[in-house]
């Protein structure tokens, strides 16, 4: 009887039971190494403390579980011909995925000089957790990685973003008893919600229950098999229970599992499929338990390790020469010589477990998503231009005319559905109901008549109110291959600093290797900004996501702050066919005045800063002052300024500035889209005051900036001043209004004299006259209300 006999019999029989033991042995010998050894891989010279590395760096207690259900997915891809993905959550252990690729032969195939055989055993041992080698974790460098176990949390939300239009695609996410307490992962549950059968792939989560922390029990593991079963029943799972310890009854347990809940998934597929059926079925998950540190050193100096929070890392310093013969005692009881010929081939009889070609983990196109992108079909986003007479002659919604742009992109996208929005229940609030006469919210639970766009097979993901989710979901989207973005209100994409880090730092590391294909930018918009929060107050302002993004790697960061709406339609047309960014996107959502035509707003967002010789009176001489704007509010304020300033004193030579791009502040050196000396200095001048009015926090443009020769800088934006207020209290209260700019102007030029005296004055006195009328009437002063700009060259 031949091992693909095997496939086909349940319950399995006894051969295929012990190749697959034998499949796990191997792994957990090759993780072992990985931790522990530096040369004599294969343990055929007596053991010496040299063959072993000085500093033992890694964790144990979660891989041999790992390598467990590695070994029966593999089964299960080969007998049901799956498409499947592994997603590895509890954050450390990454010498499994490693071990398990290599024995595959996706891992030596990506990295050619980590062979199969003696010598790219010893180097795949000695490069993990050493100077110069590879993560502890599973990696960008770990083939058939989507996510990088360095912070818990997302592994489910990314399993979920995976398949969302993927219906042949099966993500198998290993959630860690520990992970399971971080907020993002307990939310995470609810994502079945929102998965469609027919259009959508499958999740199956397996909560590894190996009853540890790092030092603490987890909570999963210290509660009644009856209470886990009711917490996934009562979020819509069906749990199945594989629990145990020795190795063949848990592979017989295991493997009759693998084939109910994959039969289950089948099932549910098939239904939906030819009876058009979206409603949500009960999916299937696993609850795995197993002793943490499983099949390692049972007792170390007197104390349990396996089975406790003490197999976490690592099992045994080797700082005593006992542990040594110890060590050994340990690797040999896998039975290398049973499992490796006497080249360090893994014998023929277990590499065969291993699936073929495309259908290896380690090589699945999912996980390297960059070889499936496919571009977006895009309408010419200058077909939904703002109509701008001139210069601050109409009011618009920015948001509002984005919506019609993305609205058309789902509409040329629709046969390929490879473009969704994400964002926590904020669209309608974020102004792009235009998206909805094309589309609708993806939702796969219990409707109402009076409900509004909800659909299972919607394509815009804010029916979760969770940024996390709709992070998660997007990451794990675009990390496959797809296209998006995420709109959140600008003070709460803060709670998704730590993601969009570690996503950075995912790109980051992608693009120094050459397998790894580009994938669709990560386009974040920050919109119902800091400067207008109307009944949200003090809460809802926070624009410090600038401060964060911007000390990402510049390969990777990119910032845009467009002042109006046809700026907006250009960056964001820009961002959304990008590769391998992170895109960042503050904007305005309420009426405000529109500034440049589309032919202006595309040259002006290409160069990413440019002088406005409209707003401006130098005529292109040396001017008196520089006055500059970064964001939509700041714009309007120092325009208003320029307005005054004009009007007062006509003789003063102002220039007007505006940022779009922020990172073309820093030097060329420092950032690729940075202005060189040169251009920064005919933009803002070597040594006349600069009076920025800025979006965000004042120290950033102060860092940004730190190295240009103009230190005369003045700088003005949030300093954390704020309630529930009128939009230009809220101005004044954080000086970047009208009033604070002008006064700021005049006390930059000492040569003003007495005029400059009184106009100082005049600003002193409307700031006192606009505080008693906010006082007395609860708004502005009238003249705020009602200002229209006027160019300075009419």
């Amino acid at each position: 009887m031949n091992s693909n006999d095997c496939l086909e019999k349940q319950p399995l029989c006894d051969e295929m039971l012990t190749k697959m033991n034998a499949w796990w042995r191997a792994a957990n010998y090759l993780a072992a190494g990985q931790l522990y050894l530096l040369d004599n891989p294969l343990l055929r010279e007596p053991l010496k403390r040299e063959h072993v590395k000085h500093k033992i760096v890694g964790h144990w207690g979660t891989v041999p579980g790992q390598n467990f259900v590695y070994t029966h997915l593999n089964r299960v891809i080969k007998r049901y011909d799956l498409d499947m993905i592994y997603i590895s959550g509890p954050g450390h252990g990454g010498n499994f995925m490693v071990a398990n690729t290599y024995m595959e032969g996706s891992y030596s195939e990506v990295y050619p000089n980590v062979s199969q055989d003696t010598e790219g055993m010893k180097k795949l041992f000695k490069q993990f957790s050493f100077p110069g080698g590879i993560s502890s974790h599973v990696a960008p460098e770990t083939p058939g990685s989507i996510n990088e176990g360095g912070e818990l949390g997302y592994s489910l939300a990314h399993a979920f973003g995976s398949v969302f239009d993927n219906p042949d695609l099966i993500t198998a996410c290993v959630v860690g008893d520990g992970e399971a307490e971080t907020g993002p992962l307990a939310t995470a549950w609810q994502s079945n919600k929102f998965l469609n059968p027919i259009n959508d792939g499958a999740v199956l989560p397996i909560l590894h229950l190996n009853g540890y922390k790092i030092s603490n029990p987890t909570i999963f593991s210290r509660i009644s098999h009856e209470e886990i079963e009711s917490f996934f029943k009562g979020c819509g799972w069906e749990p199945y229970f594989v629990e145990g310890d020795d190795p063949i009854t848990m592979h017989k347990l295991m493997a009759e599992t693998m084939d109910t809940v994959i039969e289950k998934i089948k099932a549910i597929q098939k239904n939906a499929r030819e009876n058009n059926d979206a409603s949500r079925p009960k999916w299937p998950m696993i609850v795995l338990r197993t002793p943490k540190g499983w099949t390692g050193p049972k007792v170390v100096d007197g104390n349990q390790i396996e089975g406790t929070f003490r197999a976490h890392q690592v099992p045994m310093d080797m700082s005593k020469p006992e542990h040594l013969d110890q060590l050994k005692e340990w690797m040999l009881s896998y039975k290398p010589e049973e499992l490796f010929d006497e080249n360090g081939r893994l014998v023929p009889e277990i590499a065969a477990l291993a699936p073929e070609g495309n259908h290896r983990m380690g090589a699945n196109p999912h996980a390297n998503g960059g070889l499936l992108l496919r571009d977006l079909r895009m309408p010419d986003f200058r077909d939904y231009a703002f109509d701008v007479p001139f210069p601050g002659s109409v009011e618009g919604q920015d948001m509002i005319e984005l919506g019609g742009f993305v609205r058309d992109i789902f509409k040329l996208n629709k046969e390929s559905k490879n473009f969704r929005i994400f964002g926590p229940d904020e669209t309608m609030s974020n102004r792009l109901g235009k998206v909805f006469e094309e589309t609708n919210r993806d939702w796969n639970g219990e409707k109402y008549d009076n409900d509004e766009f909800l659909a299972t097979d919607g394509r815009v993901m804010d029916s979760m109110l969770s940024e996390h989710m709709c992070e998660g979901w997007l990451e794990g989207y675009i990390l496959t291959g797809r296209h998006g973005f995420f709109a959140s209100y600008e003070a709460f994409i803060r709670i998704i600093d730590s993601m969009a880090a570690q996503h950075a730092k995912w790109l980051k590391v992608t693009s120094e290797l050459p397998w790894r294909q580009k994938i669709a930018s990560l386009n974040l918009i920050l919109s119902s900004n800091v400067w207008q929060q109307d009944h949200n107050g003090f809460t809802h302002q926070d624009p410090g996501f600038l401060d964060h993004i911007s000390n990402k790697k510049a390969d990777v960061a990119r910032i845009y702050l467009p002042p109006d709406a046809n700026c907006l339609l250009s960056c964001f047309d820009h961002c959304i066919r990008s590769k391998n960014y992170v895109n960042v996107l503050v904007t305005s959502k309420h009426p405000r005045p529109q500034w440049l035509t589309m032919e202006q707003a595309v040259k002006h967002c290409t160069q990413g800063i440019g002088i406005w010789d409209w707003a401006s009176n130098d005529k292109g001489c040396e001017p008196d002052v520089v006055l500059a704007c970064c964001g939509d509010t700041p714009t309007l304020e120092i325009l208003a300024a320029a307005t005054i300033l004009h009007k007062n004193m006509p003789d003063l030579k102002i220039r007007v500035v505006n940022v779009v791009d922020l990172m073309k502040l820093q030097p060329q050196s420092e950032h690729p889209h940075g202005l060189s000396d040169v251009e920064y200095d005919s933009i803002f001048t070597k040594d006349k005051p600069i009076i920025f009015a800025f979006h965000g926090y004042r120290k950033l443009v102060h860092e940004l900036t730190y190295n240009r020769h103009n230190r005369n800088l003045h700088v003005f934006g949030y300093m954390e001043e704020g309630t529930i207020t009128t939009p230009f209290d809220m101005r004044v209260q954080n000086e970047i209004d009208r009033f604070h700019l002008v006064k700021a102007t005049v006390e930059s030029l000492p040569q003003l004299g007495n005029k400059g005296a009184y106009l100082n004055q005049l600003m002193c006195d409307k700031l006192v006259e606009h505080k008693q009328y906010i006082a007395e009437y609860g708004q502005d002063l009238p003249e705020v209300r009602n200002w229209k700009w006027e160019s300075i060259n009419d």
